[in-house]
Parts: structure tokens; sequence; C-alpha cells
């Protein structure tokens, strides 16, 4: 038997009836779809990338050591990953919507608007599963460990205030009011080209109390732990701007992938020629024919 293939009048307008498509504008199953498949496929890449120490946000690099090449290449695999992911949601979204019958500019636009519509739904979904993640690890490590730091000292610091303590002759550990209070010196001397000489002198007092240091090493030593400090957050400053802005490009970058792939999509949909997706021969179908109403 012959397969016969029916196509609706070229001429008419409007949608094309498919077995259970829907004849809306908006096609939200292919854009949910397509949105879904672009935040799973990011996340994983992201996912990898974190493992394996490239990402900033991975357990390995620190606020300290981070180094401007590190944020270089992270900001560069988010452009790519989010881009790439972005561009196969919307090729799907594009692909499997209902077909329209109107004007090619119009379907393409259509086409494009749904590829758009998948970028903005999956970045909430990724924005989502980011902080679904944050917020179980911060609770894993909130139930897993003991904050070292109180009275108002940041965490970040606790390195920086150890070595501003560490004595071989103290037995007894410092007090948290001493090691905040320092903190506190050190979180203002690092905004700052100097410190106020009414705070440095202080700080060496207490230093020098805690630790049995003469006067002279105590203030050497708050000098050196003070420029440590604030030349590693310059960097993590810098650091933290090149990803500010590689996510701003990946964003735009990922829209406008999206667009263009669903018009892709579009058009193999609608029986321009689309890539095989499976290998080998494609076998003809014989005795096949077209009939147009």
């Amino acid at each position: 038997m012959s397969d016969v293939r029916t196509y609706p009048d070229p001429a008419a307008s409007g949608p094309i009836p498919t077995p259970g498509g829907p004849l809306s504008y908006v096609h939200w199953g292919p854009v949910i779809a397509g949105a879904v498949v672009a935040a799973a496929v990011w996340s994983v890449l992201m996912a990898f990338a974190a493992a394996v120490g490239m990402m900033i946000a991975s357990p390995s690099p620190t606020w300290r050591d981070t180094s401007v090449w590190l944020a270089l290449l992270s900001g560069l695999w988010i452009i790519v990953v989010t881009t790439g992911s972005y561009a196969l949601g919307g090729y799907i979204a594009g692909r499997v919507r209902s077909s329209w019958k109107a004007d090619p500019d119009e379907v393409e636009f259509r086409d494009g608007t749904h590829g758009l519509l998948v970028w903005a739904v999956g970045v909430v979904l990724s924005i989502a599963l980011l902080w679904a993640t944050a917020a179980a690890h911060s609770a894993l490590n909130n139930a897993t460990a003991q904050p070292r730091e109180a009275a108002g000292a940041p965490t970040f610091l606790a390195y920086e205030l150890d070595r501003l303590f560490r004595s071989d002759r103290r037995l007894d550990p410092v007090s948290q009011d001493v090691r905040s209070e320092a903190s506190r010196l050190l979180m203002k001397g690092m905004g700052r080209q100097e410190m106020p000489s009414e705070d440095r002198a202080h700080l060496v007092r207490v230093v020098s109390g805690a630790t049995g240091l003469p006067p002279a090493d105590a203030e050497r030593r708050v000098i050196q732990v003070l420029t440590e400090a604030r030349n590693s957050a310059a960097q993590a400053r810098r650091s933290a701007v090149i990803l500010g802005f590689a996510t701003a490009a990946a964003l735009a970058a990922a829209a406008a992938a999206a667009w263009f792939a669903a018009g892709e999509g579009g058009k193999h949909r609608d029986g321009e020629f689309a890539p095989p997706l499976r290998f080998g021969r494609a076998t003809p179908v014989v005795g096949a024919r077209t009939t147009y109403p």
C-alpha cells in the first residue's frame, strides 16, 4: 500500500490542527519542556565545573587565593554553558510546538518568542535550583560544624585573626570579645589606604598584650596582616567583577541563542532540512506520495 500524506491548503491561514496540539498563540507545553531541559543541562555542566575546581563557587578556592585567571576561565565557562544550554532548550521548543500557517516572518517571530520564553522560564528555574542548593549546603554546614567566630566577628577573617594572635607563649585562647574587636578594626582598615593612627595604635596594644610580643614586633605583625588582607580583598573584588560581567554577558547571549535556535527548530518542524537524529541511512518509503486538497 502507498503512504498518502495530506496537507491543508497552502493558501489557508490559521493553525494547523495536530493530534493533541494546542492552537493558541503561546504553547506553554513546549516552552516548559525546553526550559526544563535547558535548566537541567546548565545545572549538570555547572556542577561538573565546580567538582573539578574550575568554578570559584567550588569548595577548593577561597576569597584569598582566587586568581584572575581562574575568574576568567570560570566566566568563559559560564558563557559557553549558558548559551549552549538555552540554545538547546529553544530549539526543542521551536521544533515541538504546533505549526501555524501564516506569513513566514510571523511564524519566525512566534518561534523566536517561544525561545525567549524558554530563556525566561529557564532562568527562574536555574535561580531556584541555585537557591535550593545553597540553602541545603548552608543547613548542612550549620548542622555539622560550630561557627568559629561569635559576637560580631566575621568568619572570613578567621585566618587573619589566627595569624594576628599567634603566639608560642600563650596557652589560653584569646577571648571572643578581643577577636571581635580586632576583626572590626581590620575591616575598617581594609576599606582604606591607611588605617587611622589611633585604631592602629590600639590594635598594636591589643596584639602585644594578647601575644606577649614587644610593641615593635606587634606593630610589624599588624601591618603585615592588614596589607595581605587588603590585597586579598582587592583580588576577590576583581574576580567578582569579572564573574558579574560574565554572568550578564552569558544571560544576554543565552537569550539571543534561544531566540534563533527556536527559529531553526521551527524551520525544521515545518519541513525544511533537519539534521538526522539517528545513525545510519534512512530507508525510503516505496510508493510514498504527497497530495493536497
